[in-house]
């Protein structure tokens, strides 16, 4: 049997969800999906995923259980081109830390930090 990837899936912590969805939506050009929490204690709003495709799923959260912040889990999200997301990012509310960068055979990566403060990274392969 393969073993899974060792991400199956992340949580991005939030202080406003209505703030968090505006700048996700706007830089990624997708609706976030409301997700039913059965403990009834998190707001739960998840990007779009294919359970069978690589990589790992997630949502934005807010806990009381938790505080979003810089310093802590990196998220890198895979994109066609991380230029065209990076051009978003401050317009939507958020700061472009290290503008779009060559990880040699990795392919590119761009920093930004969101209206929460949390650090998250844009990767792609051109």
């Amino acid at each position: 049997m393969d073993r899974a990837n060792a991400i199956g899936w992340f949580d991005l912590y939030v202080d406003d969800m209505d703030r968090a969805s505006a700048f996700y939506e706007a830089v990624f050009q997708h609706l976030l999906e409301p997700i039913g929490d059965p403990t009834g204690e998190t707001l739960m709003r998840g990007f779009s995923a294919n359970m069978n495709a690589y990589g790992a799923a997630g949502a934005l959260v807010k806990s009381p259980h938790a505080r979003p912040g810089p310093g802590g889990t990196m998220v890198y999200f895979s994109v066609s081109d991380c230029a065209v997301e990076q051009a978003r990012v401050a317009a939507a509310g958020g700061t472009v830390l290290r503008p779009k960068f060559s990880i040699g055979q990795f392919g590119w990566v761009t920093v930004c930090i969101d209206t929460e403060g949390n650090m998250f990274g844009l990767n792609s392969m051109r």
